[in-house]
């Protein structure tokens, strides 16, 4: 099995929606950590597994949508709780498709934190 990772790193703010939040219910700035991993049983026809310029733009195209942003109030977000959890589900969402088999993508936060959301 081959495995490639990219990966980028950005700041976005939050707050939490769940009852009794605590003081991460009031808007504040997390680091962000996103990994796009791609595995397959091999490599392709010139010995790369994947594009890892193409697939370093495709997860730095969200990091940009939510640098600086608030994910909790973008569309995206339906109104869910914006812990890494979904927040990882929704990377996943807009950067994989179905060329490599068992795409993953893991995002963590500055308090080590994270969540991988997988095929």
């Amino acid at each position: 099995m081959c495995t490639t990772t990219v990966r980028t790193d950005f700041v976005a703010r939050h707050y939490l929606t769940v009852p009794d939040p605590g003081p991460e219910g009031k808007l504040h700035s997390r680091r962000f950590r996103a990994e796009l991993e791609f595995r397959a049983p091999g490599l392709g026809e010139y010995d790369y597994l994947v594009d890892i310029d193409e697939d370093t733009a495709a997860l730095e195209a969200p990091a940009d949508r939510y640098t600086d942003a608030t994910p909790d109030d973008l569309p995206e977000s339906d109104g869910d709780n914006p812990g890494v959890e979904r927040f990882s589900r929704v990377v996943f969402d807009r950067v994989t498709d179905d060329t490599v088999a068992e795409p993953a993508v893991a995002v963590r936060d500055d308090e080590a934190a994270g969540y991988t959301a997988a095929v």
